[in-house]
């Protein structure tokens, strides 16, 4: 499984979508209203499947900071398209990195949540986690679009 994957790009950098949601569903929202716009704006495909993945991905993000990270930082949510898929950046108030949990505990019963982190590596083509100058960190998942 991969933890961390850095991401390389020399392609002129683009204005995200910030947005500020309070609860991954305000985030789900805001994600599908910024992928269908940037997809028009580009004439970049996007099927279903793949906004579902982009869609997932940005759920268990912004969960996974609400519920580990201290919380979403004044900065939440970016978004941005591109012809390579749709990026997400999601920040938190915790320096801890994300964990893929076990999926059983220590008495060998099943485990209920903690496959967040490991739902995100799967689907995202690139993940960065990166530490921010004032505490905290962002968390950057890249997912294709086709």
């Amino acid at each position: 499984m991969r933890e961390q994957h850095k991401t390389e790009s020399t392609a002129a950098p683009r204005e995200a979508h910030r947005l500020l949601p309070g609860r991954p569903a305000d985030a789900r929202r805001a994600v599908l209203s910024a992928v269908a716009e940037g997809c028009r704006a580009r004439a970049v495909p996007c099927d279903a499947d793949a906004l579902e993945d982009a869609l997932l991905v940005v759920s268990e993000l912004t969960t996974n900071a609400i519920l580990h990270g201290g919380g979403l930082t004044g900065f939440d949510v970016d978004v941005d398209v591109d012809a390579h898929g749709v990026r997400v950046s999601v920040c938190d108030s915790s320096r801890e990195l994300p964990v893929a949990a076990p999926p059983v505990d220590d008495q060998g019963r099943s485990r209920v949540g903690g496959r967040g982190w490991r739902i995100v590596c799967l689907l995202a083509r690139d993940v960065q986690v990166a530490g921010l100058p004032c505490g905290g960190k962002r968390i950057t998942a890249v997912v294709p679009l086709g």
